[in-house]
């Protein structure tokens, strides 16, 4: 079986495609590798596996952790959604840009997303289930996110109107994280 990067943005985002064997019987696929994912650069430990469904128009994000560092390796099991990582990597020449790509239960792609992105997805069919592997524990003493609409950051959502969470509502904006000391966290 083969996995290989289908494509790279941001100096760190990867869109990874596995090799998919299908016939009557449905299909197989390794989604993750050790060995192979070393070979490509990309973790090849992780210490979380987390699962989360959401229905249509949710937006979950825009996420991430300073304290353990933490990457993401994320894909949609059932349904389809719009997957979004951000960069906040001071020093970054993409410092405050983001890469937004449909994955779904059928195009079987992932997007690996390393500590230094803010991530988050929509859900764009009726309802979707987000896999996502971590390379750190989750932290609640030292995560936060930016508002989904920032337009300093300017995420071209597909959809209007999201479905959101009472602590996405109140995110902070990118320029108020920037000055936070906690924003040294993350340097390219």
């Amino acid at each position: 079986m083969q996995i290989k990067i289908e494509s790279s943005h941001l100096n760190g985002i990867e869109v990874i495609a596995p090799e998919v064997f299908e016939d009557d019987r449905g299909f197989f696929m390794e989604t993750f590798r050790s060995d192979q994912f070393k070979e490509l650069g990309l973790p090849d430990r992780f210490v979380q596996d987390n699962h989360s469904k959401s229905a249509k128009n949710v937006i979950r994000g825009l996420h991430f952790q300073w304290e353990p560092h933490m990457g993401k390796l994320m894909r949609v099991t059932y349904g389809k959604a719009f997957l979004v990582a951000v960069d906040i990597r001071k020093g970054s020449p993409t410092l405050g840009k983001w890469f937004g790509i449909e994955v779904s239960a059928e195009n079987k792609k992932q997007v690996w997303a390393p500590s230094g992105f803010a991530r988050g997805f929509c859900v764009l069919s009726d309802y979707a289930e987000i896999q996502y592997k971590c390379t750190g524990i989750y932290n609640n003493k030292a995560e936060s996110g930016f508002l989904w609409n920032d337009p300093d950051i300017g995420v071209e959502w597909p959809i209007n109107d999201p479905i959101l969470s009472d602590k996405d509502k109140k995110a902070q904006t990118f320029a108020q994280w920037l000055e936070k000391v906690e924003s040294n966290n993350f340097k390219y």
